[in-house]
């Protein structure tokens, strides 16, 4: 590698990949260099409350809390409306991503394949990205329709000049394992081949900052930073000393952050769930801001984020939104009355997450001066298209930023009724740079999502 090209801070072993900076440039090519697209998923567990996210549905009767296999004798009640380009409009659950509004498109109508005698929460998840199709499945008899995720296809074609093609992120918050790892997994290599996701925060931070991620973390990030980036600064533009030191304040915090944390899990009173982690919210933001510090120094271009996982029945806090801890799966299942209420806060919750993440990346600006959301593709959704019903149609999926100006935004896509999702993830991979004409059972890609 050119090291004109790519500036470093070293010390005592560690390397750290700075934020691109033009002044730095031996000429003129590394000024004009175009920032990395990058591709960020959010996953979201046990499906959502569906009337409460879908406008319009609100107001109407419930379509029947069954909990058990049985949802498809609910298509018949799924909306009838004619599928094309609408107004985008905020639900009650949506409200938080309001501000967001020119860079985010809402997909309704999508459906997934579902292969019959497994779990429904396990192939949720661990089928969300899958690269096979049922009948595929069936003749390789495999249990699952599984196979090479999206996030690990778009890795291989566009993860050559970072230092991972991929990275997987899992904001589950419990320490001691539940379930199979079908239920606590989006990312997969190929059938039965899990890609573990990472969910200690300390442990995600030293697999981004460490040398060799196979020994610990051999000097403090903040000092690395203070050290080297001093001699730097008579070399920076004013606007190369902003960016330097916004990067430096991110990965400040994060060092910060991480420390508090550590301080609390010690100290926890008998309020915090002996298995919970850590607090809900600044969990999550935590490992997303990791995630963005990833994105900006190049490390990867591609991470799965999968915000909790899927079925797991045992009680956690969401500080904030309960005064005590909560099952989040048993909860879907039980929304007779004023009881989906309930588990709507939690999926309002998760959208704040989101809603966050889309923040940050808004205000990061990168190398041509557009700001790293301009340059990414990121979605936001679940495997489940209602968590009481457990069903595969209907799915709610959200896709923000704009590809560098490929994709449209501020509007409301409605398909027709049994496109699978497999056809939005054949759109995003061809966003991203894959050249390819199939993904799984696709029918082909989503035209209306590109700019026109």
């Amino acid at each position: 590698m050119d090291i004109s090209r790519r500036k470093f801070l070293i010390a005592n072993g560690a390397v750290m990949t700075l934020p691109i900076l033009p002044s730095l440039a031996d000429d003129r090519s590394d000024k004009a260099i175009k920032p990395s697209k990058k591709l960020a998923i959010m996953y979201v567990p046990n499906g959502l409350v569906r009337r409460c996210f879908f406008v319009g549905e609100e107001e109407k009767k419930s379509p029947g809390f069954v909990g058990g296999f049985n949802s498809e004798k609910f298509k018949h009640k799924r909306d009838k409306t004619k599928p094309g380009i609408y107004p985008l409009e905020f639900s009650s659950t949506m409200q938080p991503l309001a501000k967001h509004k020119k860079n985010i498109t809402l997909i309704t109508g999508l459906d997934r394949s579902y292969q019959n005698g497994t779990d429904v929460h396990a192939q949720a998840g661990s089928c969300y990205l899958s690269s096979v199709s049922p009948g595929e499945a069936i003749e390789r008899k495999f249990k699952y329709p599984q196979g090479r995720t999206l996030d690990h296809i778009v890795g291989d074609a566009v993860g050559r000049t970072s230092v991972f093609k991929t990275l997987e992120i899992s904001c589950n918050g419990f320490e001691r394992p539940k379930e199979a790892p079908h239920f606590n997994n989006i990312s997969w290599y190929d059938n039965e081949k899990v890609a573990p996701s990472i969910k200690d925060p300390r442990k995600l931070y030293n697999r981004l900052f460490s040398a060799d991620s196979y020994r610990e973390h051999v000097v403090e990030v903040t000092g690395l930073m203070l050290a080297d980036a001093k001699a730097l600064q008579k070399k920076l533009g004013r606007e190369d000393r902003h960016t330097m030191a916004e990067f430096m304040e991110t990965v400040r915090g994060v060092e910060v952050r991480i420390t508090k944390l550590q301080e609390k899990i010690k100290g926890a009173d008998v309020k915090v769930p002996p298995s919970e982690r850590l607090p809900r919210g600044e969990y999550i933001r935590l490992m997303t801001d990791l995630m963005l510090v990833a994105f900006q120094m190049g490390i990867t271009n591609v991470c799965t984020m999968m915000i909790g996982p899927e079925r797991w029945d045992a009680t956690q806090m969401y500080e904030g939104v309960f005064d005590k801890p909560v099952q989040h799966h048993s909860m879907t299942h039980n929304q007779k009355g004023d009881g989906y209420k309930k588990v709507q806060k939690i999926d309002i919750f998760h959208i704040e997450q989101y809603s966050y993440l889309l923040s940050r990346m808004e205000s990061i600006k990168e190398a041509d001066g557009t700001s790293m959301l301009h340059n990414s593709i990121v979605t936001y959704g679940a495997g489940l298209g209602d968590g009481a019903t457990h069903q595969y149609f209907n799915l709610p999926l959200i896709l923000a930023g704009r590809g560098q100006g490929a994709i449209k935004q501020g509007r409301h896509l409605l398909c027709k009724n049994g496109l699978y999702n497999s056809n939005a993830w054949l759109s995003i991979a061809q966003h991203m740079g894959v050249e390819i004409d199939t993904f799984s059972d696709s029918s082909g890609g989503i035209a209306e999502l590109t700019q026109a």
